[in-house]
């Protein structure tokens, strides 16, 4: 096998910040899915739709799948995926919020 023909793997890392303006919806919608979940025991339903009431991170988690994201993709098999949720503080304006220099300073511009 040469090596363009052997497998590559690449890790792709997404970050998405949500704003949550509808956490009945969100709630509601998790658990429709955590009931629509046909390999989930069904001991584990209770304290999951808990969790996605309580916790709109944890709806959230319930609701993504990553597998979504590639679906349509030619060329690539999905290998493994992991994902979490957690709520956060957020400030746009703050430096760490600024994706690719976003803030409208030039990267290039080393003038101190």
């Amino acid at each position: 096998m040469s090596t363009s023909e052997s497998p590559r793997y690449v890790r792709l890392r997404v970050d998405v910040v949500l704003e949550i303006d509808g956490p009945e919806a969100l709630a509601e919608a998790a658990e429709a899915r955590i009931d629509a979940d046909e390999f989930m025991p069904e001991e584990e339903r209770v304290p999951a739709r808990a969790a996605a009431r309580e916790d709109s991170a944890e709806a959230l988690a319930y609701l993504v799948e990553p597998f979504d994201l590639i679906r349509d993709v030619p060329g690539i098999e999905m290998v493994q995926a992991s994902w979490s949720s957690e709520e956060i503080e957020y400030d746009p304006d703050a430096l760490e919020w600024d994706i690719d220099g976003e803030d409208g300073v030039d990267e290039d511009d080393d003038r101190s």
